[in-house]
């Protein structure tokens, strides 16, 4: 089996001649047709390609000559530029026929130029690794687990924030890797750059890992570099690290720009963009930095020490060794925590024909479309164009209960859109080669199998196969939201006939549920939340209940006991909070618990909650009343108030609140922001006493505003803000 370790299989019936043809192919649709294992890197240097391939110890260089390549619609005649026309009726819908090769990047670039400006359709890729891991069907790491990766930490700790400034200068670069190496490097910082160039030469990492790393320790390298013009020589050829220019990192639903840097050889990966990816769908972190999400993923040390960035300048003179110890704690973390948020995409790497560093930041639809267009060129076969989007029914949800519930359980379709395309045979009309259902099948049977094999193992076997597993996951759940995105296999249609059918599947149980006497309290996309009848109290009886709704479901959709909770408190659609038997509360939703709150809000939100579910609605009154007067009256500390905003390339812009403040800063950079009374933003740090504090008595009230369907005589317990300002100044006239 390609791109799995080499542990031994179970003994099995010899497969017939067609069904060993059917299982390479299933098998070359999802790890390519080259079993070329342990390649770590593919590198452009002119038109020949650099393989690194890892031979035990020793690390292999194989270069082969390669021609770049670009899909049109229509072929245009240029010197140095060969066509292809592809084979394959995709009926109306408009394709990719033609493949041109070009002899050098140069006449590729020119070929592309042209295309551009007669406004051709096209596919061509800048990046000549994975144009080359596309048409080869070769991929990265095969056959290799994520613990023989040679991954190298690195955190620098700096006098300023920006490089520019003229007293700027990196005061330590830390170092370490996962093998057992670490370093401070101190001193001179022209002899710093330059150990640290010695270093990365010496230890030969295939990864280079940093919290922030695009967003501030490579910048402030480079600059500190050109400064005193040291080469930052970091290439395994001994090419100097190069800046690119910027794109977006897609981070489920939102992109979030950053500016990448490349060397060659080695792939450079972002923990701080790594783990909010990790994140989603999860949201159990309130902030991104590398010590809260240590700390929130249980990954912090015990003896860790927390320093203030502005602190460090200061300390650096009158207790170095603290700092030097704070140093080394951020690489230690920055491994802890990328041997979690980064298995993923390694194993999703083995798969996918693209490296490491470009896998970590594209979405999980164009990881698909890739595999797709993969198989695609293989067989000689045009490619369609995507269809012009168009809206369609989404998941179906609706709340039948608001409030405090007890005795509450979860069931839920496992994969519900996957398993509604494989056994209603859901695919893309253009898919013309039935690559779609194959390869989704595959991979969900492959998933199963690795599940079952991280149970039955131990210790790096284990993780080896519960990595591979979540990797397969992540590709499953991306096929429904393919059909429905702008990629070249895309069909509404397809996506439309998913959807409504889950809708039938899901209203199905919840009619189940209550027919046997349940209550239902929320239906969301592919799960319901609801009370059992009366009499059904362990469980035991609870996962019975389940089974007996689950009978009564089509054949491949399986329905499972997915939790059970002392109480939930219902909101509104998809905004709940969860009371396990254990004591552990569960925020669901943005209206309860958002990082761009203000802490007094997020802290009002959390207590009333906790009086909530405790059957003390009053006091969730009453504290709004204090809180409200305890900001009128300037006796909420600053820092209460205060919100974290990020400096962002649009803080810069004239119409955007930061703009006053963000030019003090570098792009990545945290700062907290208060309202002043007129109107402006200020740093927490230069707070002068000038709160806007009717401006955050309206804030307090649009937090209760987000419980208000909880209360019924709402108003009359939550007194809109212009009220509570009216009688605090009547109260000041006879202080």
């Amino acid at each position: 089996m390609q791109g799995v370790l080499p542990i031994e299989e179970p003994q099995q019936e010899p497969m017939s001649t067609s069904a060993s043809q059917e299982q390479t192919h299933l098998s070359e649709l999802i790890f390519g047709s080259d079993p070329t294992p342990r390649i770590v890197a593919v590198e452009a240097v002119d038109s020949t390609l650099w393989l690194y391939i890892r031979e035990g110890a020793a690390l292999r260089v194989q270069q082969e000559p390669f021609q770049p390549w670009l899909l049109s619609d229509q072929p245009i005649t240029l010197p140095n530029v060969q066509w292809q026309e592809l084979e394959g009726d995709l009926g109306e819908r408009p394709a990719l026929r033609y493949l041109a090769r070009c002899a050098d990047w140069e006449a590729f670039d020119r070929l592309r130029q042209v295309l551009r400006e007669e406004h051709r359709a096209m596919i061509a890729y800048s990046s000549l690794a994975r144009q080359y891991l596309m048409l080869t069907g070769k991929t990265l790491f095969k056959g290799m687990s994520f613990d023989e990766l040679h991954r190298l930490q690195l955190d620098i700790e700096t006098s300023t924030l920006t490089p520019d400034q003229p007293d700027a200068r990196i005061l330590m670069i830390a170092l370490s890797d996962n093998r057992g190496y670490e370093e401070l490097l101190e001193g001179d910082e022209r002899r710093m750059l330059t150990q640290l160039v010695e270093r990365v030469q010496q230890l030969d990492p295939d990864v280079i890992e940093g919290h922030n790393l695009f967003g501030f320790d490579i910048p402030f390298l480079v600059a500190r570099a050109e400064y005193h013009g040291v080469p930052l020589a970091l290439g395994r050829n001994g090419s100097p690290l190069r800046v690119g220019s910027p794109r977006t990192c897609v981070i489920g639903a939102n992109n979030r720009t950053f500016k990448p840097a490349f060397v060659h050889g080695r792939h450079l990966l972002d923990t701080y963009l790594a783990v909010q990816r990790f994140d989603i769908g999860r949201g159990e972190l309130e902030s991104y930095g590398l010590k809260e999400s240590a700390q929130s993923l249980g990954l912090a040390l015990e003896e860790r020490i927390y320093l203030e960035r502005e602190q460090i300048p200061h300390l650096w003179q009158t207790d170095p060794d603290t700092v030097r110890q704070y140093c080394l704690q951020d690489v230690h973390e920055t491994r802890r925590l990328a041997e979690l948020v980064l298995p993923t995409e390694f194993y999703q790497c083995q798969m996918v024909p693209d490296t490491l560093q470009n896998l970590a930041t594209i979405g999980t639809g164009e990881k698909v479309n890739l595999l797709f267009l993969r198989a695609y060129l293989r067989a000689g076969h045009a490619i369609p164009l995507p269809q012009e989007p168009r809206d369609y029914p989404g998941g179906y949800t609706e709340v039948r209960i608001i409030g405090l519930v007890q005795r509450v359980v979860k069931a839920d379709v496992e994969s519900l859109y996957p398993s509604v395309m494989l056994q209603f045979g859901i695919k893309p009309e253009a898919d013309r080669l039935n690559v779609f259902l194959p390869l989704l099948r595959e991979l969900t049977q492959r998933r199963l199998e690795a599940k079952s094999r991280a149970r039955q193992s131990q210790g790096a076997t284990a993780s080896y196969w519960e990595g591979l597993q979540a990797s397969f996951k992540i590709l499953i759940n991306s096929f429904y939201g393919y059909l429905g995105a702008s990629f070249n296999f895309n069909d509404y249609n397809a996506a439309e006939a998913v959807t409504l059918k889950g809708q039938e599947i899901v209203k199905h149980i919840a009619s189940e549920i209550e027919a046997r006497g349940g209550k239902v309290i929320e239906i969301d996309t592919d799960g319901v939340y609801f009370q059992p009848p009366a009499g059904i109290e362990s469980e035991e009886q609870e996962k019975a209940f389940v089974a007996e709704i689950a009978r009564t479901l089509p054949e491949g959709i399986r329905l499972v006991h997915d939790g059970r909770y002392q109480a939930m408190l219902s909101v509104k659609t998809k905004n709940y909070v969860l009371l396990g038997y254990d004591g552990k509360l569960t925020y669901k939703g943005a209206s309860l618990r958002s990082r761009a709150d203000e802490r007094f809000g997020r802290e009002f939100i959390t207590q009333a909650i906790q009086w909530l579910l405790a059957g003390q609605p009053e006091r969730v009154s009453e504290e709004y009343k204090r809180l409200a007067h305890a900001i009128l009256n300037g006796e909420l500390p600053i820092e209460h108030l205060c919100r974290r905003e990020r400096i962002t390339e649009k803080s810069r812009l004239s119409h955007h609140p930061l703009y006053e403040l963000a030019g003090r800063f570098q792009v990545g950079d945290y700062i907290n922001v208060y309202r002043r009374k007129d109107g402006s933003l200020g740093l927490l740090e230069e707070y002068a006493g000038d709160e806007d504090r009717e401006h955050y008595v309206e804030k307090l009230y649009k937090f209760a505003c987000r419980l208000q369907e909880l209360f019924p005589d709402f108003e009359r317990l939550f007194p809109k803000p212009q009220t509570l300002i009216s009688a605090q100044q009547q109260a000041s006239l006879f202080d």
